[in-house]
């Protein structure tokens, strides 16, 4: 038996909101998409190989400002009811946790949406009404910097921090451009031209190897940041989330094998819980240590492969490991396939970045990147929080992934 892709099995959907998504949730769809089948490999592959120009280790990223050159940070003396935070990307997955933990430190906090918000626009303006409860929220648009002034000159408020949460869903070309830069670029510029003198960014850990669209504009807003005098930062990398780590719980529970890439060991990450994230996001508002700091950041206890991952679940399951090893190389053959089809249909343009984005996904550890060795290391990755993956899985096994879904877009 052989391994066969048909391209009817794509289904290339690309939403339309610019909330927070966690790009790995296509190395999860490939996975589901093995364990419903089964199938068993036998042909070797040629491994795809990303070309060396696109391939640039950004350790000018990882800079920081001296705290003295930065401009007055005079809110910091206010009680926390006076300080008003200005929150983009409110409703996005991980936009709102952080809400919350705004508004249970006694936060002002400014909760910037759309009219209509979530997956595809499910969301009415009751619903995240609902759904942001203690945040004024208002309806605005991020990717347009006019429309956004002109919903804060109403609001009729001074802004003390910008806290962005905006990350593309879709992690596609153009959305990554329009919201990981433009979007997020358009916060800055608002946010200081109503009194912000410190911005808040949720990036992403996989930044310090940028292989994929998203990343590189995610560094280009982050090298500007870096560079504004007018304001001080922190920026957040994150990284993996619980939720993008859940996709096969469900499955497994049901007798299907637990699947991994190549030995189980590519990927190591530390995961961090979205309550544990948003109270480290919440800490960037106050802290002054992370001030000018670019802070990479896990969860607690050591950091866990695929194998492990799959090795807690079947203990929680009371059930014998049953694995399924697949070889990298199937990723890297459908990659291959689409960029070649790129050049004859270049509608296929996202699709070719989506299946990089689940290889890389598959491949990366997401963990501290060692400029001087190249290597991943888990022990300069901090840790925070208290939540585990085990407690995780085990909540998941009882109440199933509800609130937890990776989204309505699969590419295999």
């Amino acid at each position: 038996m052989s391994l066969c892709f048909s391209f009817n099995s794509f289904t290339l959907q690309t939403p339309k909101s610019h909330q927070s998504y966690n790009k790995s949730q296509f190395t999860s769809q490939f996975i589901k998409q093995i364990q419903v089948n089964s199938v068993p490999f036998t042909s070797p592959l040629k491994p795809f190989k990303f070309r060396a120009e696109r391939f640039n280790l950004v350790r000018a990223s990882s800079a920081t400002k001296p705290v003295e050159t930065a401009v007055s940070s005079s809110f910091r003396s206010k009680n926390p009811k006076d300080i008003n935070v200005l929150v983009v990307g409110s409703t996005g997955y991980i936009g709102k946790f952080v809400v919350k933990a705004l508004v249970n430190r006694g936060f002002n906090v400014i909760a910037v949406a759309r009219e209509k918000s979530g997956i595809r626009g499910k969301n009415s303006k009751e619903d995240t009404l609902n759904e942001l409860k203690g945040a004024n929220v208002w309806f605005s648009d991020v990717t347009n910097l006019e429309t956004l002034e002109k919903s804060l000159q109403e609001l009729g408020l001074p802004i003390d921090v910008v806290v962005s949460c905006l990350a593309s869903r879709s992690g596609g070309i153009k959305d990554s451009w329009l919201i990981d830069y433009e979007a997020t670029k358009n916060s800055l510029v608002a946010g200081k031209k109503f009194g912000a003198s410190h911005f808040v960014l949720l990036s992403a850990i996989c930044v310090q190897k940028p292989l994929l669209e998203f990343q590189r504009a995610k560094l280009k807003f982050e090298a500007e940041l870096m560079e504004d005098s007018e304001i001080t930062y922190s920026i957040v990398r994150p990284t993996a989330f619980f939720k993008s780590l859940g996709g096969q719980v469900e499955l497994v529970k049901d007798g299907k094998p637990y699947v991994m890439f190549g030995d189980g060991k590519l990927c190591a990450c530390k995961p961090i819980s979205e309550q544990d994230l948003a109270s480290f996001i919440a800490d960037c508002v106050l802290s002054e240590d992370k001030i000018n700091q670019v802070l990479p950041i896990g969860g607690p206890g050591k950091a866990l492969t695929p194998l492990e991952q799959g090795e807690i679940l079947f203990k929680l399951l009371g059930k014998e490991p049953k694995f399924l090893k697949v070889p990298i190389g199937i990723m890297d053959f459908a990659i291959g396939v689409l960029d070649f089809l790129v050049k004859i249909f270049p509608s296929l343009e996202d699709a070719a970045e989506f299946g990089k984005i689940g290889r890389y996904y598959a491949a990366e550890s997401m963990l501290i990147l060692d400029p001087e060795t190249g290597e991943y290391s888990a022990e300069k990755t901090p840790s925070y929080g208290k939540d585990t993956l085990e407690e995780f899985f085990a909540r998941v096994l009882q109440e199933g992934m509800a609130g937890q879904e990776l989204g309505e877009q699969s590419i295999f």
